[in-house]
């Protein structure tokens, strides 16, 4: 095992790595910009080493003063927590040739799926099923070409890249020609189409691999309520699956993972076509995700420590056999912005944190009272995960902590969790990818009434 491991990372996920190190007896080292002198994941680290100004690009993107604070630090691995440099395959290699352990998949395997035309070829012999789609495209007479093969609509994405950035979805030959008007040189970052499915929830499933052949699945998570393209929220399980549906996706995500030959852990992304309950891959992200939190509640699995153990070169002691799921987890992302405001960041320094507790509410963030949430960063300050008996149960749950979570001197997207939480049809579980697109109508109506600031919901959500 190891004995002091860097975290190449900031925020919540930088104290929850910290959190699954000191449960296993290993030194942390935490890594700082001048704009996070006294954050959170620096006061709760054995050792912090400052390596550069605000701006990421100076400072947690930079490969070489990370490298140096492992070397001057003593650290004998970096996790690099997700974001950032967790999806870096140079980075990792560097790592590596540093005489370092890097905790997540190898170089190689980040490279391979890092690369969605390249992931989707090394999958597709596997008779995963895919959307149809296009090569990466070369210039604008080739995207309107491809367009048309494909079929309409389509989604135009980043072919490297993750997290939902960059993509563009075109109904009609218009929408194309307007994206590609606003994108200028489609050549300077590598695109491609697929058809888009837009009566679609968006599933996608844990995997754990050790080093020696051995992968298993934690079951789905439910994340189709996003706003453009980011996750707002999620749920394990999907209550969309049947049992049947459940095995099925599962056994999907083990041979996705097993064809690339991938290993720590992971999640595979599939879209499901709700008008006939089919399965499309998506990508594979390899790295921790922001709502982990939610599969360990229904698996009582630690997937942070097991990254650790797995990188270390432990084999993994269960089998699919093994694993029960438990209950129904709901994670709330909060984030400093100002949902009545265009969702405008809202960054300032936290006057009074109360954070919600209480039975089975968990409660993960990077920030305290006195603390400033910089501009600089992702605006995603924390999470609310809960855990009841049923799904029903988890809502309650999250109701209850949502009222009880106070925060001042910035505005957060609490509001519009709530307001998710009450909706009819996102309590019948009437949802899919297009949910918070169209349900906003519904929740200005009710601004109005009360008298509050109108908003244009299609204006501001994709």
């Amino acid at each position: 095992m190891f004995k002091r491991i860097l975290i190449a990372n900031r925020g919540e996920i930088a104290v929850r790595v910290i959190r699954a190190c000191q449960e296993l007896d290993i030194e942390t080292v935490a890594v700082y910009s001048e704009a996070d002198a006294n954050a959170l994941h620096v006061q709760l680290a054995d050792q912090s080493v400052f390596i550069g100004p605000s701006d990421a690009s100076e400072s947690y993107l930079n490969k070489a003063a990370i490298l140096n604070a492992a070397r001057e630090s003593g650290a004998d691995a970096i996790h690099p927590g997700y974001g950032f440099l967790s999806e870096d395959a140079d980075f990792a290699e560097q790592v590596s040739e540093a005489g370092l352990t890097w905790i997540g998949p190898m170089p190689e395997t980040i490279r391979l799926v890092g690369d969605k035309d390249i992931a989707r070829a090394a999958i597709a012999p596997s008779g995963i099923p895919m959307a149809k789609g296009s090569n990466p495209l070369a210039n604008r007479e080739e995207a309107i070409a491809a367009a048309r093969k494909v079929g309409y609509p389509v989604i135009l994405k980043p072919v490297a890249g993750g997290g939902g950035k960059g993509m563009c979805v075109a109904h009609d030959e218009k929408d194309l020609c307007n994206i590609l008007d606003y994108l200028v040189d489609i050549t300077k970052t590598k695109y491609y189409f697929e058809h888009y499915i837009e009566h679609s929830r968006h599933i996608e499933v844990q995997i754990v691999a050790d080093n020696y052949g051995e992968v298993l699945h934690l079951g789905e998570r439910e994340c189709s309520l996003q706003r453009r393209n980011q996750k707002l929220l999620e749920e394990s399980p999907s209550i969309a699956l049947t049992q049947d549906m459940r095995d099925r996706v599962g056994r999907l995500a083990v041979k996705a993972a097993k064809s690339v030959h991938y290993s720590n852990i992971g999640t595979v992304e599939f879209l499901l076509d709700l008008s006939n309950n089919e399965f499309y891959f998506m990508e594979i992200n390899p790295r921790i995700q922001v709502e982990h939190g939610i599969t360990e509640a229904v698996t009582g699995f630690d997937l942070v420590r097991t990254q650790i153990r797995i990188a270390a070169g432990e084999a993994l002691e269960i089998t699919q056999d093994d694993v029960r799921f438990t209950g129904h987890a709901i994670e709330c992302r909060i984030n400093a912005e100002d949902p009545d405001n265009h969702f405008m960041p809202s960054p300032g320094q936290i006057t009074f944190l109360h954070e919600p507790s209480g039975p089975r509410v968990r409660f993960d963030s990077g920030v305290t009272a006195g603390l400033s949430i910089e501009p600089y960063y992702d605006s995603m300050i924390a999470k609310i995960i809960v855990h009841g008996r049923t799904r029903g149960d988890a809502i309650k749950i999250m109701e209850r902590a949502l009222k009880e979570f106070r925060i001042d001197g910035v505005k957060t997207t609490v509001s519009l969790h709530k307001k998710i939480l009450k909706d009819t049809y996102f309590r019948t579980g009437n949802i899919d990818t297009q949910f918070i697109k169209h349900r906003m109508h519904a929740y200005e109506s009710t601004e109005k009434k009360d008298g509050a600031k109108e908003i244009n919901a299609s204006t501001y959500f994709a």
